[in-house]
């Protein structure tokens, strides 16, 4: 087992790391930016070591500076969280020249599965159901054209690096194609380096549901259920929770099970989350694969017991899974919202200085957190502050816990999206379990802080 891990990423996830490291008597190190210098993850770590200025690509995109810091601090792995160099697969690359354990899957997995176009193909071979679409890349817009004639619209134009709903829109005709194909590339070049384009056929209110997996070097796979993740705005998740209170446990297993094959299909280690669109009448495609931790996977971790970073170390230092699916009770129900600091009427970041903070106690109610009394929100970074897990024994008792802590969270000196979560848990819609990713589109109403009906 590891003695020291140094902790490439910052905030919560940061913090979440160093806890369970703390539980298995693992040395941390961190890292921060000049913004980030009074933060908790650097004061709850056992080292930590300034590496730039607060620019992500000055500080925590810097790749040479991380692995100079963790060979300095003689850590003999890096844990990158989410977000940030978690799939970056020269990092990953990197990390294995220099000697360093990337607690993660190898970097040939990470490129593969980088790209939404590759993993497309590779999941066909595999035999996992795919969206109607293209497994070619279109280089222009009358290629696009062309191939949209064949497949019909609505469709979605996607960029293949894409994520967080960069270069993604959803098309109705060949104007709507003509005004969207050059812009969605330029916008997918300049986020991630890589301007290739792909479409898919629509589907109409999905649900956006996904399977945790972990795996191990000896080619044992363990899927953990599932996560309804549909609750979005701007293609971003806000409210996550497990079980999905939509599928019949007869989808739950083929679906459990076309995760398994994907995973073993590709040879994959570590943890990582397959994660499915389902139609109306439940059938499941595949949409993409996520090579790290989910920020979600605190509602796994409270409906099977498990500790899923301490998985992950334990799998990257080489030992194997112990335990078999049949091992692994699903109790309960668990629910988490995302608070964070945005303008409730157009969603984008709200950076500020948080002068008052409150969270809710009680039964069944967990945080993850970094923010305190007086931390700034910056510019720099995602505008996340919290995520409030709450569980219960039934889905009921779940909403009812996290209508209540929403209700007694009380944040002041900036503005944050809470309201909108307690619109969204008092909702009949959401209390009965119909939950679409056009939730958010279809109900919220920022101005009268009440949803539709």
């Amino acid at each position: 087992m590891f003695t020291k891990i140094l902790i490439a990423n910052r905030g919560e996830i940061a913090l979440r790391i160093i806890r369970t490291c703390k539980k298995m008597n693992i040395k941390t190190v961190a890292v921060y930016s000049e913004a980030d210098a009074d933060s908790l993850h650097v004061r709850e770590a056992d080292e930590a070591y300034l590496i730039g200025k607060p620019p992500v690509n000055q500080s925590y995109l810097n790749i040479e500076k991380i692995i100079s810091v963790a060979k300095t601090a003689k850590a003999e792995a890096i844990h990158p969280g989410y977000g940030l160099l978690s799939e970056n697969a020269v990092f990953a690359r990197r990390c294995a020249e220099e000697g360093l354990v990337f607690i993660g899957p190898d970097a040939d997995i990470i490129a593969a599965m980088g790209s939404k176009l590759e993993a497309r193909k590779t999941m066909q071979e595999a035999g996992v159901p795919v969206i109607q679409g293209i497994n070619i890349p279109l280089q222009n817009e009358e290629e696009a054209l062309a191939a949209a004639k064949k497949i019909g619209y609505p469709l979605m134009l996607k960029a293949s690096a894409g994520g967080g709903g960069i270069g993604m829109q959803l098309i109705s005709n060949e104007e709507e194609m003509r005004k969207a194909f050059a812009g969605n590339k330029r916008r997918a070049e300049s986020f991630f380096g890589d301007g290739t384009m792909f479409i898919e056929k629509y589907i109409p209110e999905p649900h956006h549901i996904e399977v945790q997996i972990i795996a191990d070097k000896y080619g044992h796979v363990l899927p953990l259920w599932e996560r309804e993740c549909s609750i979005q705005r701007r293609h971003q998740k806000v409210i996550e929770e497990a079980p999905s209170p939509f599928i019949s446990e007869e989808t739950r297993e083929k679906m459990l099970t076309a995760a398994v094959t994907a995973a073993k299909h590709i040879n994959y280690t570590n943890a990582g989350t397959i994660e499915f669109l389902v139609d109306n009448e439940e059938n499941f495609y595949f949409l993409e694969m996520n090579t790290r931790l989910q920020v979600e996977h605190p509602v796994t971790e409270e409906i099977t017991g498990l500790d899923l970073v301490a998985e992950q170390i334990k799998i990257a230092a080489g030992e194997p899974l112990i335990i078999k699916k049949e091992d692994i009770a699903r109790k309960g129900h668990a629910i988490e919202a995302r608070i964070y600091a945005e303008d409730p009427v157009t969603f984008f970041p709200s950076p500020g200085t948080i002068t008052s903070l409150k969270q809710p106690e009680g039964e069944g109610i967990r945080h993850e957190s970094a923010a305190e009394a007086g931390t700034t929100v910056t510019p720099f970074y995602d505008p996340m502050i919290a995520k409030l897990v709450v569980s219960g024994e039934t889905r009921q008792q779940a909403c009812e816990r996290l209508i209540e802590a929403l209700e007694s969270y009380k944040i002041e000196g900036i503005k944050t999206n809470i309201d909108m979560l307690l619109q969204t848990a008092r909702h009949e819609n959401f209390l009965k379990g119909h939950t679409t990713t056009k939730f958010v589109e279809q109900y919220y109403l920022p101005l009268t802080k009440t949803m539709k009906k």
